[in-house]
C-alpha cells in the first residue's frame, strides 16, 4: 500500500498543509523539537492504534483549537481510496474522534486498521530486550493486535476481568464472605486468559520464522536467534486453548492464598514474558547492546514481514529517530531490508543520502514542512 497525499489542519505544532510523500523513502528531517516526530505520529493515527508516544486524542488538537483534522489519500486494494479523522475538544460534542473511509463514518478505529498496514519503529523499542516483561508483552500484543484486529475486544475482556478480580481481592480482607465469588471470577479470567496465551504462542511461532532470518543476516550467519513463550504456569507450544485454561484455572486456585495476602493476581498471561536467545544464551542477561540492537531490528523487520504475508500488501514503515541509535552496521542492514516498502524516516541530518532509494526529502522548522530536492546539499 501507498500514502499519496496527507492533509492535516490543527494538528499539534505543525503548520497547516498538504504533503505529497514518495513511494520509496521519505526523509523528514531537521532539529529537534521542530515537530518531525509530530509528523510521524500524524501518518501512524491512520493505523487505528495507540499514538506510539502514548499521547491522548485531545493532545493532537493545536492549543486554543477546538477541532483537529487528518486526511490521507493511499493506494489500497487495487485502489485509490480517502481516510479522514477528526478530533474534537468542545464540550459541546459528545463524541471525542470521527473516522471517515471513503467518505463513509465508522465507529471503531480497527476500521482504519483494517485498510492501513502499518509498523512504527522509535527509539523506545531498542530497550525491548533488556527492559522489563512488560515491554516485551506490550511489543507482542500491539503487533498481534495490528495482524488480527479481531483480538483487540478478547484483550480489553482480559484487562478488565483482571481488573474487577483485583478489586475483589483488595475488598477480601474486609468481606471474607466474598471469597465464595473468587471461583467466578477464575473460571472467566482462565477462559479469556487461555485465549490470549495460545493467540500469543501462534503469533510468536509465526514471527519468529522471520525474526531468526533477518538476525542470521545481520550476524553473517554466525548466530541463531530463538524466541519462546515463557508462562510460569508451565505452558507447552502444543497445548489447546481448553488444556491451557485447566492449567491456569489450577494455578489460579493453588495461589489463592497468596493472591488474598497481596491483593493482586499474581498469575496469568498479564505476567508472561518472551525468552529472547542468541545461540541458547538469553540475550537480555549476557547479550552485548548491539546484539540487543540486532534482536529488536531483526523483530521489527519480522513484524513487517508478517503483516506482508497476511494482507499481500506492502506495510508502511515509520523510523522515528532510530538509524542514531544505530551503528553503520545496522544503519546499513535496515535500508537495505526496508527498500522496497514506503519508508518515513525522522532524523537530525539526511542520513541515509546515497543509502537508500531516497525518492523524496522534507525539511522541518517550527512545524513548517517543505519538500527539497534530493541533491540538494545546502543547508
Amino acid at each position: 500500500m501507498q500514502i499519496q497525499k496527507v492533509q492535516f489542519k490543527n494538528f499539534r505544532s505543525l503548520t497547516d498543509d498538504i504533503v505529497f510523500p514518495g513511494h520509496g523513502t521519505n526523509v523528514i528531517w531537521g532539529d529537534n523539537a521542530q515537530g518531525k516526530t509530530n509528523f510521524l505520529e500524524l501518518i501512524w493515527m491512520f493505523s487505528g492504534n495507540r499514538s506510539f508516544r502514548g499521547s491522548k486524542d485531545e493532545e493532537f488538537i493545536r492549543f486554543g483549537e477546538r477541532t483537529s483534522e487528518i486526511e490521507a489519500v493511499f493506494y489500497s486494494e487495487d485502489r485509490e481510496q480517502t481516510a479522514q479523522i477528526t478530533y474534537y475538544n468542545d464540550a459541546s460534542v459528545k463524541i471525542k474522534k470521527e473516522i471517515k473511509i471513503n467518505d463513509i463514518k465508522k465507529r471503531a478505529s480497527s476500521s482504519l486498521t483494517e485498510k492501513f498496514n502499518m509498523i512504527v519503529f522509535s527509539p523506545e523499542h531498542l530497550y525491548l530486550v533488556k527492559g522489563s516483561a512488560e515491554k516485551r508483552r506490550k511489543f507482542l500484543d500491539d503487533a498481534l493486535c495490528n495482524w488480527k484486529t479481531s483480538l483487540d475486544n478478547l484483550f480489553t475482556q482480559y484487562n478488565k476481568t483482571l481488573v474487577q478480580r483485583n478489586a475483589l481481592l483488595k475488598d477480601i480482607y474486609k468481606h471474607n464472605e466474598l471469597k465464595a465469588t473468587v471461583p467466578i471470577w477464575d473460571e472467566n479470567l482462565s477462559h479469556l486468559g487461555s485465549m490470549v496465551i495460545r493467540q500469543r504462542i501462534l503469533y510468536l511461532e509465526y514471527l519468529s520464522k522471520f525474526a531468526s532470518l533477518y538476525h542470521l543476516g545481520i550476524s553473517d550467519n554466525k548466530e541463531a536467534l530463538t524466541l519462546d513463550y515463557h508462562s510460569d504456569i508451565k505452558i507447552q507450544r502444543t497445548d489447546s486453548c481448553e488444556e491451557i485454561k485447566q492449567k491456569l484455572l489450577t494455578s489460579l486456585t493453588e495461589n489463592r492464598n497468596i493472591d488474598y495476602k497481596l491483593g493482586i493476581t499474581g498469575i496469568g498471561p498479564h505476567r508472561d514474558d518472551i525468552d529472547i536467545c542468541i545461540n541458547g544464551k538469553s540475550v537480555r542477561k549476557y547479550g552485548s547492546q548491539g546484539q540487543q540492537r540486532s534482536v529488536v531490528l531483526s523483530l521489527k523487520l519480522a513484524e513487517a514481514s508478517v503483516l506482508k504475508e497476511k494482507s499481500g500488501e506492502m506495510p508502511i514503515i515509520l523510523l522515528d529517530d532510530v538509524l542514531s541509535e544505530l551503528d553503520i552496521k545496522r544503519q546499513n542492514f535496515l535500508l537495505k531490508k526496508i527498500n522496497n516498502y514506503q519508508v518515513f524516516i525522522s532524523s537530525c541530518e539526511k542520513t541515509t543520502k546515497n543509502r537508500a532509494d531516497e525518492t523524496k526529502l522534507f525539511y522541518i522548522c517550527k512545524g513548517t514542512i517543505s519538500e527539497e530536492s534530493v541533491n540538494n546539499n545546502n543547508r
